[in-house]
């Protein structure tokens, strides 16, 4: 029987609304913000390994957080029982924040009806039976397709989720959020050496739109290609020089390296390098960035963030310079401006704070081609693994999985061991070409903060950096 998301935490427990609202109303008088965040969720992992099905994991949860904020103090307290004497010491707990401060609740957030995906729960929507049968078809057509393939991992997971967020004033704010991601990873061996390549997809959506054989054939050949184009990769060349990075993917580069620097709460501390700069240059003139949560269906987007404010699209650099950071409430209530619809929690157990949730930058007047053959000898960047960044200093280390020399303006052979070096507020300054062939990632990217980690996406078109350093094997 499907769930009534409608009355979801009222007519599966002992909470009464009438009653839970004054409950919430009493914790929070006197605060200068707040709200019970009410959420219940669905999970499940598929993991097939080596021809073998290794994990099989399917998880249910449920909780309220309960916040209370003043001045700059938040306290949350948050349970997994969903019960009016939970919710009571819940209120009495916050209620010590907000003791004394005699502050005026801010006003609720404004709603919306724009809906950015199903509400359909994609955990139930395939039989077990038919996931295994997928996994299995992608093994065995990896196997098929090359005899140097020596391993295939691949990894199917679905997530449901409902919160319901309450205020004080009984104002009500509803989102169910579907998530769906398939990850390859297929490792191939010529002689002694074995090479790894890896790609995923996914969104806000039903596993229907992801998992057709055309769209699972994709990703196969996808990960190959990359596994076999490592097992002929040399080492990587060290030294300053010109970097290229491909459209797509790449953008983890800006999202780590500048994306978290933009947050609202490091400006309002003064820990991020773009600290009161709103209104100076920050890049390359011709570098437009965007943080965009209202994107159908995809993996960062939301229809109203984790405190109710609906998202948006929200520009942070313009042609270069710094136009605005991402909010939360509480961060824009200090800060003077307005929430940008960014706040964003892990769970109910989890403060929310600014983060990221669709971070791309926009298209340039430049053709890819002519972007690499303006290159004499650099680097061409095709896809990142892991990577380090100071937010204060702007200082960052990012691993290439894809990288291929650029010599005499021609993509020439492929390179392993590859890392890019540098700071963000300074490579924002060394972009000299944009590409008109924005693309955003196949929908894979999640982010951490603070212990807290949430599903976003990057983009971005083909960009060159001027005098990157690079780390390499050779």
């Amino acid at each position: 029987m499907p769930i009534d998301t409608q009355n979801l935490f009222f007519s599966r427990t002992d909470l009464d609304r009438a009653r839970t609202e004054r409950i919430l109303a009493g914790a929070l008088a006197g605060a200068d913000d707040g709200e019970l965040f009410l959420e219940y969720n669905q999970h499940e992992t598929l993991v097939f390994d080596d021809g073998v099905l290794r994990t099989a994991n399917f998880d249910t949860g449920q909780g309220f957080g309960l916040r209370a904020v003043s001045g700059e103090t938040t306290g949350l307290a948050h349970s997994s029982e969903l019960s009016e004497a939970a919710l009571r010491r819940a209120a009495e707990a916050v209620s010590q924040v907000r003791r004394g401060a005699g502050g005026i609740i801010a006003a609720a957030p404004p709603g919306t009806n724009r809906q950015l995906y199903s509400p359909d729960n994609p955990v139930e929507e395939v039989s077990f039976s038919e996931k295994v049968k997928l996994l299995e078809a992608i093994d065995a057509h990896a196997r098929a397709l090359d005899s140097r393939v020596a391993q295939v991992t691949a990894s199917l997971s679905g997530d449901w989720q409902v919160v319901e967020i309450i205020r004080p004033d009984g104002s009500t704010s509803r989102d169910v959020r579907p998530l769906v991601a398939l990850h390859l990873s297929i490792v191939c061996r010529e002689g002694d050496r074995r090479e790894t390549g890896t790609y995923g997809f996914g969104g806000r959506s039903g596993y229907g739109a992801f998992i057709g054989e055309a769209d699972w054939r994709g990703a196969v050949d996808k990960a190959l290609r990359q596994s076999l184009i490592n097992l002929e990769a040399g080492p990587a060349p060290a030294g300053e020089m010109d970097v290229v990075l491909a459209p797509g993917w790449p953008g983890i580069l800006l999202h780590e390296a500048v994306g978290h620097g933009l947050e609202g709460d490091f400006n309002r501390k003064q820990t991020s390098a773009f600290a009161g700069l709103i209104g100076q240059r920050v890049a390359a003139p011709g570098v437009t960035v965007v943080d965009d949560g209202t994107i159908g269906q995809r993996r960062g987007s939301l229809t109203i963030d984790d405190e109710g404010t609906p998202s948006g699209y929200n520009v942070l650099i313009e042609d270069g310079i710094l136009k605005g950071y991402m909010q939360d409430r509480l961060n824009a209530r200090l800060m003077g401006v307005a929430p940008t619809g960014n706040g964003r929690r892990q769970s109910h157990a989890h403060m929310p704070m600014p983060r990221m949730t669709n971070t791309y930058m926009l298209n340039g007047g430049h053709a890819p081609d002519e972007i690499i053959a303006s290159v004499k000898k650099g680097l061409y960047a095709v896809s990142f693994g892991g990577g380090q960044v100071d937010i204060t200093s702007g200082k960052f280390v990012f691993s290439c999985t894809e990288a291929y020399h650029i010599e005499n303006g021609k993509v020439g052979r492929p390179i392993k061991g590859a890392t890019l070096i540098g700071n963000g507020p300074d490579a924002l300054t060394r972009i000299a070409m944009v590409g008109n062939d924005m693309k955003l990632d196949p929908g894979i990217g999640t982010c951490g903060k603070q212990g807290q980690w949430v599903p976003v996406g990057v983009g971005q078109p083909t960009i060159r950096l001027n005098a990157i350093t690079v780390g390499g094997t050779g």
